[in-house]
């Protein structure tokens, strides 16, 4: 059985990441906007394609202000135009920590799990061997063990 995950993390430094997050998320709560689904569904998206549309956008509404809709606000537009930019570069960083979190946590969960599973095989193993101790045990884990219910036959 192979083994990618095996440095432990300490529990102080798992504590420490998480007062940063704890911290960051403070420090942004202010500014931050939740949105249900239905409204992310309805917005117009800003992506790569079209970051430079709107970039071009803002410097001639900057250049041409005769051009610009009297509807249009250009300070909240330069507003909005930088944060969306600022926290592109925080979306990426946190993606990126965030995918190898979890990956991380899913190859150590992974090994884990093969672990106890070879435990509870080694147990069975000891049961039909009649080690003292062993039906206490497999009749433990079999009561925790996730079983996958299968359709009965008619």
């Amino acid at each position: 059985m192979e083994n990618n995950h095996s440095v432990p993390i300490p529990p102080q430094v798992l504590a420490q990441a998480q007062a940063k997050i704890d911290e960051a998320n403070a420090l942004l709560a202010p500014y931050l906007t939740v949105l249900t689904p239905s409204e992310r569904h309805a917005l117009p998206k800003m992506g790569d394609k079209t970051l430079s549309f709107v970039e071009k956008a803002l410097d001639y509404a900057h250049h041409y202000p005769q051009l610009c809709p009297s509807y249009l606000n250009l300070e909240e537009f330069e507003i909005d135009m930088a944060d969306a930019t600022g926290l592109r570069t925080l979306l990426i960083s946190t993606k990126q920590l965030a995918d190898s979190i979890d990956d991380t946590s899913m190859t150590a969960g992974s090994e884990a799990y093969q672990a106890a599973l070879a435990f509870y095989n080694a147990v069975k193993t000891a049961v039909a061997q009649d080690v003292p101790g062993a039906k206490e045990v497999y009749n433990d884990l079999k009561s925790r063990f996730p079983h996958v219910k299968r359709k009965k036959e008619e």
